[in-house]
């Protein structure tokens, strides 16, 4: 699986490019072992209409363009469609909200994603000058930036530094079941991130991976958005 993951990393490097498309990174975490939300392509609202009947209601909505970076400020997103109607609708508003944001954005198409409730959280990767790779972990969502309830160690990690990453967290109440939440699986979670650590240490040419939410959920924990950056 490791040389896979090298193999796509190496052909995006040779075609000169930086950052993967959602389904690369999405397959890296595949390859990965990381588990992943149930998710459809589709060019046009009539094959999204047709994978969206077929996974079911309720799905999430999303752009799919290496030109959108800010998915959720652009009105690339929608959550809670529960009907081919409502798709529709969705559909024809986020295609007129990403022109007006992204002038210039080529867009591939979208994503028909599984509909998952639970903790959201953040994973991260970047890349210091002075110290090199580091890992964080942290509250996620779309209030990630406006909390900034992150703990960051430098990679490689061990099952003890993460151990640390979340115990220092502030929000750290939330994983516990806080207010009738899933209780999220920290045996799991622990898991998940030696295995984005272990990715970094054996394809350096990473510089960026964002994965946010990745959510907690009765049934265990779910990557529903990844975002990969190259040196």
């Amino acid at each position: 699986m490791s040389e896979e993951i090298s193999s796509i990393l190496k052909r995006i490097k040779d075609l000169n490019r930086e950052i993967l498309t959602y389904e690369e990174s999405r397959r890296i975490m595949e390859l990965a072992g990381i588990p992943l939300n149930k998710m459809r392509l589709a060019t046009n609202l009539k094959e999204g209409i047709e994978k969206a009947n077929k996974l079911g209601y309720p799905v999430v909505l999303k752009i799919v363009s290496a030109d959108v970076i800010h998915k959720s400020d652009s009105g690339g997103v929608k959550i809670g469609i529960n009907s081919e109607d409502v798709l529709r609708e969705s559909f024809e508003d986020m295609m007129q909200s990403v022109k007006d944001y992204y002038p210039d954005a080529k867009i591939e198409g979208v994503s028909i994603e599984e509909m998952v409730k639970g903790v959201e959280l953040l994973i991260g990767i970047n890349t210091d000058l002075q110290f090199g790779k580091m890992i964080a972990f942290g509250i996620g969502g779309v209030f990630v930036e406006v909390y900034k309830d992150v703990s960051f160690r430098l990679i490689p990690v061990t099952k003890q530094d993460i151990e640390e990453m979340i115990d220092e967290i502030e929000g750290k109440k939330i994983l516990d079941g806080y207010r009738g939440m899933p209780v999220v699986n920290k045996e799991e979670l622990v898991l998940l991130i030696l295995k984005i650590s272990k990715i970094i240490e054996e394809n350096p040419s990473i510089k960026e991976m964002d994965l946010n939410p990745v959510v907690g959920t009765e049934d265990g924990l779910k990557v529903i958005d990844a975002r990969i950056v190259l040196e």
